[in-house]
């Protein structure tokens, strides 16, 4: 059954909840998150209130735009408090909801700026990448994340993976819209299954991000099919083993002393923070790092709730900080002597 929301102003068609997946998200996230899941629920399910943050593309900045931004009242993510945040990533968020228009792809023209949910920046902020660093972004689509990447440093090689191809074919026009020719030479993209990533090229990367398939609660509660909605709720038991695996894939495909971030963008603990649990009690080698400072920067802009664990984060909607779901996980490959 789906749910009408009330039509905006201008008289759109308005989403629809489908209350298949909202009952089955009332029973599970009300015991996860208690009398915080009231102001969640209340956000997801309200489109208006929902808020899109601006990236400014550095290979074709938008000068102009960004006076008006200013103008309008937005302000920079973070105004400068997060320790090693990279001066040339340039993102601007609004305290009201709304949006400004979605570029259009133009073969040969760069867009000038990203439209996303200001809190998928979170998990490539906790790469720390740096100029010259081999990176994996795993599951890449729709190529947002490997975008803002590309905002923090100029890697030495960036593998940009995608399984499905139709999110393949996305994510490479991603790409080509915002990355100019000679940089492009630095990227490749593929169309692995990312499970098997890892045997392909061992101990390859300096950095890994794993933003894996998942319960994306946004889109789920407005699944237009309720028999679609049906069947992916009684498949959703079998995400955290595919996360898992993805996590082992990367693992192996990470050097040792390198960095990996594991992301999602829904509540679930089955799929964030036991996840995370799992891996690191079954690979010794893998060490939690502790992430909560950014937390206590970022509280201004992001409402986080508790995670019981010092490696990961999570961000939940809240009024006036609307972004989210988002779960980060930031982990460390030792090396073989045990030493970090």
């Amino acid at each position: 059954m789906l749910t009408p929301l009330k039509a905006k102003s201008e008289g759109k068609l308005a989403k629809q909840i489908c209350k298949v997946v909202l009952d089955y998200f009332e029973k599970q996230y009300s015991k996860e998150l208690g009398d915080t899941w009231n102001t969640v629920r209340e956000i997801l399910t309200s489109p208006s209130c929902w808020q899109y943050a601006v990236l400014l593309n550095r290979f074709n900045y938008p000068f102009e735009l960004e006076k008006d931004l200013y103008l309008k009242g937005y302000h920079t993510l973070f105004q400068g408090s997060l320790p090693n945040y990279p001066k040339s990533m340039k993102c601007y968020l609004s305290r009201t909801p709304g949006q400004i228009p979605s570029e259009r792809h133009q073969v040969g023209n760069l867009k000038k700026y990203y439209l996303l949910n200001a809190a998928s920046l979170l998990p490539v902020l906790a790469l720390e990448l740096r100029d010259g660093e081999k990176v994996l972004d795993l599951c890449a689509a729709p190529g947002g994340k490997s975008i803002a990447l590309l905002q923090c440093a100029c890697p030495g090689y960036l593998h940009c993976n995608e399984y499905d191809s139709l999110r393949f074919r996305w994510l490479r026009q991603t790409l080509e819209s915002f990355i100019p020719q000679p940089l492009i030479n630095v990227i490749k993209v593929s169309e692995l299954d990312g499970r098997k990533m890892g045997d392909a090229q061992p101990e390859m990367f300096d950095k890994v991000l794993v933003d894996a398939p998942c319960s994306n609660d946004r889109s789920w509660l407005f699944s237009s099919d309720s028999q679609k909605a049906s069947y992916r709720i009684s498949q959703r038991r079998k995400l955290p083993l595919l996360q898992i695996e993805l996590l082992r894939s990367a693992i192996k495909a990470l050097r040792p002393g390198g960095i990996l971030v594991y992301s999602t963008c829904t509540l679930s603990k089955a799929e964030n923070q036991d996840v995370i649990s799992e891996i690191l009690n079954s690979h010794s080698n893998m060490m939690p790092i502790d992430i909560k400072g950014i937390a206590r920067t970022c509280s201004q802009d992001f409402t986080f709730a508790p995670t019981g664990q010092e490696c990961g984060l999570l961000v939940i909607p809240d009024k006036g900080k609307a972004w989210g779901p988002m779960y980060v996980a930031k982990l460390k490959k030792s090396w073989s002597t045990g030493k970090w």
